[in-house]
């Protein structure tokens, strides 16, 4: 297993209720000691972690977390603060009732939406496959692809479950070439990480793997 190669895919994450400055910095700190492809934090940590890190990390955030129900106009304009103060990548949460309403183009321009205020910075489009159905995550391949975002992602790791080896063959099989794939949730081995990566994600939304690394170097959180 190549470590770095892992550890370059990874987005260190803390999104707990509870998460302090104290615990975002150390977060950041080994963000850059492991060279991880961002830390994945709470937005309103955003602009203290931008400077923190300054510019020697990607800082990654969430967006309509992490329900998803919040109104598009509400999704835009966190969207916009969160890149104003330092934010590189969103990780924005779809509005399920809509997907199974079957509001398809509800869903569609609201990620257009979001991407718009992105702009050149990477938009993750978060679709919670375990309240789908199997039709459900599959038509979800065909909007992230349709919408311009860069990524599907599996899971907020707030509700029933999180990634899954099958829901990341569903997503090689379905969305297009362009878009990437980030598995998230329950990442809980280097083992798991790695069999991942070689179904066809790109980046691992997890706190885990770094974890584990201390940990076998004795330092532990």
């Amino acid at each position: 297993m190549d470590i770095q190669n892992l550890l370059s895919k990874v987005d260190h994450t803390l999104l707990t209720q509870d998460a302090t400055w104290e615990e975002i910095k150390a977060l950041c700190d080994d963000g850059m000691k492991y060279h991880t492809a961002s830390v994945c934090i709470p937005a309103a940590y955003v602009k203290q972690a931008a400077v923190y890190v300054e510019g020697k990390l990607p800082i990654c955030t969430v967006i309509g977390f992490p329900n998803g129900y919040s109104t598009t106009a509400v999704k835009c304009e966190e969207a916009r603060i969160a890149i104003e103060e330092g934010a590189d990548e969103i990780d924005m949460v779809i509005w399920v009732g809509a997907l199974k309403d079957k509001r398809y183009d509800a869903v569609l321009e609201e990620i257009k939406a979001v991407k718009r205020v992105c702009g050149d910075k990477i938009l993750k489009v978060i679709i919670e496959t375990c309240l789908l159905t199997e039709e459900e995550k599959i038509k979800m391949c065909e909007i992230v692809s349709e919408s311009g975002a860069d990524y599907i992602k599996t899971s907020t790791g707030f509700s029933k479950g999180g990634a899954t080896v099958e829901d990341i063959k569903l997503f090689a099989a379905h969305v297009k070439p362009h878009v990437k794939i980030k598995a998230a949730g329950g990442i809980s081995s280097l083992e798991d990480g790695e069999n991942f990566l070689n179904l066809g994600a790109q980046r691992l939304g997890t706190s885990r793997i770094i974890k584990i690394l201390k940990a076998e170097e004795g330092e532990g959180y």
